[in-house]
């Protein structure tokens, strides 16, 4: 599994406004100076992660954007399937509902259920706000 750029960019986007506070409002713009990001690109994804319900945005002077629930409360295997979709390193052992016809007969299956395993254990056991306290 490799995770593209929209992935790791969207984790950076939800720690800093986590960092920012639960009442906070910040603008894509802000966070993509901060990150080094193009704030178009941000912007893509702030939309992605707001059409999930994972953050709100609130038009106006006063407007930006922020979690839409606690940091605590979202985990980085989240965020991830949100941008990525499903983390399985190869089709037979996806989330999508398809069974693998040749899984009693393949020798790698096992391989495969593991390293997905290991993956989910990763992401699903780190939320939002380990990132930001491992920071600070």
């Amino acid at each position: 599994m490799k995770v593209s750029t929209k992935g790791r960019y969207a984790l950076r986007f939800m720690a800093e406004l986590a960092r920012s506070g639960e009442d906070a409002r910040v603008s894509v713009k802000e966070i993509a100076q901060r990150q080094q990001i193009s704030d178009k690109y941000l912007e893509q994804i702030a939309h992605t992660l707001a059409a999930k319900g994972f953050i709100t945005s609130t038009r106006g002077a006063q407007g930006g954007y922020s979690l839409a629930q606690p940091a605590s409360a979202i985990t980085v295997g989240d965020v991830l399937r949100a941008l990525e979709g499903d983390l399985a390193p190869v089709e037979c052992v996806s989330d999508c509902g398809k069974e693998c016809t040749r899984a009693e007969n393949c020798d790698t299956f096992m391989v495969w259920q593991k390293l997905k395993k290991a993956t989910d254990d990763v992401v699903d056991g780190i939320t939002i706000q380990d990132l930001i306290d491992k920071r600070n």
